[in-house]
């Protein structure tokens, strides 16, 4: 968020000269960086999420990633391993804690919902001890892109690099257990297991997409581009491809309007990614509602 005098940049039309001289700052630059790393992972991630219906356990973790910053700031800390170290905790209670189902089930919403319920008294007992500017823990929420830095544009990129390494090694039997859990461990594959490394995975890309969106903000990157991609196609390589490609539009449609509005980068990424959603049930609601039009009886004139 950079307006806030006459003097900050303003946007002439001149695409490649504002480019130019938007990229001519390195922390934008960088900001460009570390939101591609995280749009594709959390676009990848997110896929799965959704189709496991564990929005609930992604909501949660997300919710556990701002105690965790909340209290690397207090206590001095990385805030990116803040986030990341609070939400591999937070996957590894919730998988602890559920019990034997089908994903996103009772049980399961059961132990997210006691985890995120402990999260937010944490998170609001580090806030009240904090003692330094107000603006910490408000980017904590809300995102920023003003403070990062090449080192934690390295850090994402070998993180997000790790998370879809992994996820491409289970990818085939995520999806059968995911589709039908129980056929999948009829023959042998550890539903229960890979649940359990889902979350991990799932925990790492939340704590990606706090960075750049706040932990409040998280799930425009993590659960909008797949939600849309659902909406317009159920082939998994198509919807995973999809889900990068909104959550890639939406994260730099989001920084671009961040530079030039005195909108918070939150807020800008959320709006862009939440109309690619309405504009995807609207286009599957003109479809299904064509499809449904009786063809004229009677042969041709």
């Amino acid at each position: 968020m950079l307006l806030a005098d006459p003097a900050a940049p303003a946007f002439s039309w001149n695409l490649l000269a504002d480019f130019q001289q938007m990229w001519s700052y390195p922390f934008m630059v960088n900001a460009f960086r570390a939101g591609t790393v995280v749009a594709v992972v959390a676009g990848v991630v997110g896929w799965f999420m959704v189709l496991r219906r564990q929005t609930f356990a992604g909501h949660t973790l997300s919710v556990v990633a701002f105690p965790g910053a909340a209290l690397a700031t207090l206590l001095g800390l990385s805030v990116p391993l803040g986030y990341l170290g609070a939400c591999l905790a937070g996957a590894l209670v919730i998988a602890a804690l559920r019990e034997r189902g089908r994903s996103g089930g009772a049980e399961e919403s059961a132990a997210t919902g006691t985890v995120q319920a402990l999260a937010l008294a944490c998170g609001f007992l580090f806030v009240t001890l904090y003692k330094g500017l107000l603006g910490g823990p408000q980017a904590l929420l809300f995102g920023t892109f003003l403070g990062i830095t090449t080192g934690q544009v390295v850090l994402l990129a070998a993180a997000g690099g790790l998370v879809l390494a992994v996820l491409a090694l289970v990818g085939r039997p995520l999806l059968f257990a995911s589709l039908d859990p129980d056929v999948a461990a009829a023959r042998g594959v550890p539903v229960r297991l890979l649940g359990t490394a889902f979350l991990l995975l799932l925990g790492a890309a939340t704590a990606e997409a706090g960075q750049i969106t706040g932990s409040l903000l998280v799930f425009a990157l993590l659960v909008v581009p797949a939600a849309t991609a659902r909406q317009l196609t159920a082939r998994p390589a198509l919807g995973l491809a999809l889900a990068v490609l909104l959550g890639l539009t939406a994260c730099w449609l989001g920084l671009l309007t961040a530079y030039y509005q005195p909108y918070p980068l939150g807020f800008c990424v959320t709006t862009f990614a939440f109309a690619g959603y309405l504009l995807a049930h609207l286009a599957r609601a003109l479809r299904d509602r064509s499809g449904r039009t009786p063809l004229p009886t009677g042969g041709p004139a």
